[in-house]
Parts: structure tokens; C-alpha cells; sequence
């Protein structure tokens, strides 16, 4: 088995967590675990080739990130912006089934939940000036990206260089301190991989009830857990055993982070949750998530 030592994806972090993913959703013979000490970062890994040659051979061209069905304007059907309609809606997932990639559609939105007439968006699709699309946000970074086994393995090991960008726009560490500049830096090689790991993690919602006649106006993401009333927080954790994306998407069905006895059984060693950014004030639009240990 030929391993790959990732300290620049630290379970901690969440776009970190989510590129571990991401590399495995690229390429299925990719298989990834977290080292059970200290920072608990990430271990890829490989029956035959070295990860980072696997990781760059199977990285996505342009043309494969332009024909994404939530691109703004995508094959025949029409354009699809920030705000979506159902009917919108209903015409890109009817020409989207089918589709490898369909996936990007049902991690982002979800006609499962609706408000008035729009679809209502996951929680890593979050809201950003200008109206901008998730797609709108990828395609730049991804454009950036160097997709060498070196370039990657620089990212991986957090030693690439920053892009002056906001990224997908929920990692907290693009934020700057009001002491530095507050412009917005993320890795390109980290944002897309975080991209692809949302892959495992789709949106719903409660649909509607015929019985009473109305909708429930509230997405659903998978791993997003909270009361009625309470701000819900994502949970994630960390597992000692290589897995693939299907064995990833398993343990995702089966890990509770509540019941703590459970998780050595599971191979789990560690988990957290999300601290949501606190704007500086009603004009600030900024999301963006940390992390506490669970």
C-alpha cells in the first residue's frame, strides 16, 4: 500500500476534511484515512500507484468543470443563476439524471424544500455578493490549480502559496484579521478538491404534506445535525482504517456523533463540529465555518 502523509489537511479543518474526500470522490482506487495523533490529518493511499500520480492523472480538465449542471448556462436547457426556480430546477435535474457529475446538483439544491417559488440551497452553498453561483466561485480557482504530482503534493503538505480569492466561501481561514489585510486567500488545489468531497454529502428537505397542505421551508445536508430553534452544525469525523468513497459514504450513514462509546468500533478516533463566523456587523456578509472538537 503506497501512503501519502497530507499534513496540510488537518482534520480539524474543514475544507481540509472535505479535499481528503474530494480526492477520493476524483478517483475511486484512492483510499483515505487520518493519522491518530496530534492533528490527525490526512493519510491517501493506494493499493498499486502512488496516490499524487493517480490524484494528478485523474484531476478535472476545464471542459469537465465547464459541463457541471449547476454551470449558469449548461448544454440546452436555461440558465440557471442564484435564485432558483422549482420549474428551473426540474428542467436541469431531468437533463442532468444520468450524468456523472449529477451529483453537484442534488449536493447544492433541493426542490425538497422551498420558499415561495425558489429551491432552497445546501448549507456549503452558502450566499455570496454579486450573486454569484457556487460554479461562479469554483471555476476561477480551479483555473489556478496546477495539477502536477509536485504542485499537489505542495498543497497537500501545506507548504503551496495562497491566491488572493474567496474561494467556494465557507472556509474560515481565507479570513484575515482586521489587523492584516482583509482580503480573502485560499489554496486553489484545496478549494477544488473540498469542492468534489460535497459529492458525499447531499441536500434535501421535508418535501411536502398532503395532509396538511404546506411545505417545510428548511434544507437538509447530510452530517448537518440540530434542534428546532437551535443553529445547526456540521459534524464530521476521523477514521484509522483506508477507505474509498463508498466505504466513506457508509461510515458516514453509520457514525452517531452522540454516542461516543460507539466510535472505536467504527474506527472512528476523533470528531468535530462547526463554529459558525461571527460578522463584524449587519453589512457584513461574510460566511464562513471553524471547528471545535467533539
Amino acid at each position: 500500500m503506497a501512503d501519502v502523509m497530507c499534513p496540510g489537511l488537518p482534520g480539524s479543518w474543514l475544507n481540509g476534511w472535505l479535499a481528503g474526500l474530494g480526492a477520493t470522490v476524483l478517483d475511486a482506487r484512492i483510499r483515505l484515512h487520518w493519522s491518530d495523533r496530534g492533528t490527525r490529518f490526512a493519510v491517501l493511499s493506494s493499493p498499486r500507484e502512488d496516490p499524487l500520480s493517480i490524484l494528478s492523472k485523474s484531476w478535472p480538465d476545464p471542459e469537465a468543470v465547464a459541463d457541471l449542471p449547476i454551470a449558469r448556462r449548461w448544454r440546452s436547457v436555461v440558465p440557471m443563476g442564484r435564485r432558483v426556480t422549482v420549474d428551473v430546477f426540474r428542467q436541469r435535474a431531468a437533463a442532468a439524471r444520468g450524468h456523472r457529475q449529477s451529483w453537484a446538483l442534488s449536493s447544492t439544491l433541493t426542490d425538497l424544500a422551498v420558499e415561495k417559488t425558489e429551491v432552497l440551497h445546501a448549507r456549503f452553498d452558502p450566499p455570496v455578493p454579486k450573486g454569484l453561483t457556487l460554479h461562479d466561485r469554483l471555476f476561477p480557482v480551479h483555473r489556478r490549480a496546477t495539477s502536477s504530482p509536485q504542485a499537489l503534493s505542495d498543497a497537500l503538505s501545506g507548504l503551496s502559496k495562497r491566491i488572493k480569492a474567496n474561494g467556494l466561501g465557507f472556509d474560515q481561514t481565507r479570513v484575515g484579521s482586521l489587523a492584516d489585510d482583509t482580503s480573502t486567500y485560499v489554496d486553489p488545489i484545496i478549494e477544488t478538491l473540498a469542492f468534489y468531497g460535497l459529492a458525499l454529502l447531499p441536500v434535501r428537505g421535508m418535501g411536502r404534506d398532503a395532509m396538511l397542505g404546506h411545505r417545510w421551508v428548511r434544507s437538509v445536508q447530510r452530517a448537518w445535525h440540530g434542534r428546532t430553534g437551535q443553529k445547526e452544525r456540521f459534524r464530521w469525523p476521523a477514521w484509522q482504517q483506508p477507505l474509498d468513497r463508498f466505504g466513506i459514504d457508509a461510515l458516514l450513514d453509520l457514525w452517531n456523533p452522540t454516542k461516543r462509546r460507539d466510535w472505536p468500533r467504527l474506527g472512528v478516533h476523533a470528531g468535530w463540529q462547526t463554529v459558525e463566523y461571527r460578522r463584524r456587523g449587519s453589512a457584513d456578509s461574510t460566511r464562513a465555518f471553524g471547528a471545535e472538537p467533539l
